[in-house]
């Protein structure tokens, strides 16, 4: 394909990225199924601009209110942005998969839209850690949750990415609410995504620094403490997929959903962890 064709068509894939993960209205002339898997590969590139625009509410909202405040804005921010499509699926995976019950039962009540007990708490446990763990970045330096904000929600969508790649759908193809998304992808998907991640690691620590005004890098966002986040995202991906392997066999939309959740809290606890890097 000609250079600026393939160029024009991953732009083309990155705006139905945007438009399958967040409320951004995106109008196509024309579209085709097979895009809605394809676009998998830009997943982290749209996790980042979500993530910027939640650094952008956090750094506004700190000059008005503490840290605890702003933080709350910017979470509430990234939801709004998504409409809470992430949140969704980690409160219906705890529900199906918090009690002992067995493959098809847990996949019927992941389909329910009612909230159970292990739902709220599996999500109200992990926004209440997100948001402590940001004031704390916060609270530290502000540039260093707002990079945060970018990182995690970027790479927490790469272990989402991962488990597309290794794993089949767990479920019905047919009923899928998004059927494209419930094949297997290639690891061409995966090694974009991948690559997104790289050069926002190399890109958002230099960003910082230059903001910041000083003449190294900050701290929290040194080498050896960003490798050891995204191997912390990574480690939860690996989680994640051999329980839900375990459980249903393979992955779902909410599984996907609880993946991303818990990836981008491993971001923020490596980012937030005392240690010497």
């Amino acid at each position: 394909m000609n250079p600026m064709l393939r160029l024009r068509h991953e732009a083309r894939l990155a705006a139905v990225a945007l438009q399958f993960l967040t409320r951004v209205p995106v109008r196509f002339r024309q579209f085709d199924p097979q895009w809605l898997q394809d676009c998998a590969r830009h997943f982290p590139l749209v996790g980042a601009g979500v993530g910027l625009f939640g650094a952008v509410v956090l750094l506004a909202a700190l000059q008005v209110w503490p840290a605890p405040v702003a933080v709350a804005l910017a979470m509430a921010a990234t939801v709004w942005l998504t409409g809470g499509f992430h949140e969704d699926g980690l409160a219906d995976t705890c529900d199906g998969l918090g009690g002992a019950v067995d493959r098809a039962r847990a996949l019927l009540i992941m389909k329910d839209s009612r909230l159970g007990s292990y739902g709220a708490l599996g999500l109200l446990l992990t926004l209440a850690l997100k948001a402590a763990v940001l004031t704390v970045l916060a609270q530290r330096q502000p540039l260093l949750a707002a990079a945060a904000l970018v990182l995690a929600h970027a790479w927490s969508r790469t272990g989402a990415v991962a488990l597309l790649a290794w794993l089949p759908y767990a479920g019905e193809a047919e009923h899928a609410k998004a059927k494209p998304l419930a094949q297997h992808i290639g690891p061409v998907a995966l090694a974009v995504a991948l690559a997104w991640c790289a050069l926002l690691a190399l890109l958002l620590p230099w960003l910082a620094t230059w903001l910041n005004g000083t003449a190294g890098t900050l701290p929290g966002l040194s080498p050896v403490r960003l490798v050891l986040a995204a191997l912390a995202a990574a480690g939860v991906a690996l989680w994640c997929g051999r329980w839900l392997r375990r459980r249903l066999g393979g992955f779902t939309g909410d599984g996907l959903g609880a993946t991303q959740q818990w990836c981008e809290l491993a971001v923020y606890l490596a980012l937030a962890a005392h240690h010497g890097a």
